[in-house]
């Protein structure tokens, strides 16, 4: 069923994966709370040294609009986006999914264009690379590094998606019912484009929307060249795989 345009706020949740984010998520998850009332946050911790858990654990919300999934091991990013989605579609009734990073590269006020957007959208992407680049506080070669991986995602799997690496997305409840999500193994940029890749080839209705991305200003980035690599092959990968 297609949802209706203007009809009643959806129930969502924001999927916010952590690995030593204790700087950041005292302040991420009240940002997003405050957008919505039909928002809630799940943090997928990775067992993080630094006490991310325990701040989770005393926020105000917690056990009501905020939960936490804790995992025994870091196991990347496409892991813990994956146990965060099953454990969303079998503890809630979230009509809409985020995507969200922890350091607030990802502003909160965006989504509220995202659950505007998802009414109408069965996929909602937020985009650096829709109208020029809006990002902010990225060295030249990183941005160009981005820019470049999302044009050879595009070429080589033929996905007409501007922003194939970007993880600030929305997916409406019944595509992440429909997708092999135990079957999707990698991380990274490389979950980013498969996760895109499987709902373009199931010709779900898919939109991008312009982000300003900011990079962050406390934390250690997670970029490591394994993840670029992985990157460069998934999409050699996908382009031969048979979708069903």
């Amino acid at each position: 069923m297609d949802p209706e345009p203007g009809g009643a706020d959806l129930k969502s949740v924001v999927v916010i994966p952590t690995y030593s984010e204790a700087d950041n998520i005292g302040r991420i998850v009240p940002a997003v709370l405050e957008r919505d009332p039909d928002l809630s946050v799940l943090v997928v911790d990775d067992s993080s040294p630094d006490g991310t858990a325990d701040i989770v654990k005393a926020l105000p919300e917690f056990g009501k609009r905020v939960n936490l999934l804790e995992r025994p091991v870091k196991e990347g990013l496409g892991a813990a986006y994956i146990a965060g989605f099953q454990w969303v579609l079998e503890n809630t009734e979230a009509e809409a999914i985020f995507e969200m990073d922890a350091d607030f590269s990802h502003d909160p006020v965006a989504l509220d264009e995202f659950l505007e957007e998802i009414k109408t959208h069965d996929v909602v992407l937020g985009s650096r690379y829709l109208y020029g680049v809006t990002v902010v506080n990225w060295p030249l070669r990183r941005v160009i590094l981005s820019v470049g991986a999302n044009i050879y995602a595009r070429l080589v799997t033929g996905m007409p998606i501007k922003d194939s690496t970007g993880g600030f997305k929305c997916f409406r409840r019944e595509v992440l019912e429909a997708l092999p999500l135990p079957g999707i193994k990698s991380g990274g940029y490389s979950f980013q484009i498969e996760m895109n890749y499987h709902c373009w080839k199931r010709n779900y209705r898919i939109k991008e929307i312009p982000i300003m991305f900011v990079d962050r200003q406390v934390g250690v980035s997670k970029m490591s060249k394994r993840i670029i690599w992985e990157a460069m092959w998934m999409v050699w990968a996908l382009r031969f795989r048979r979708i069903p």
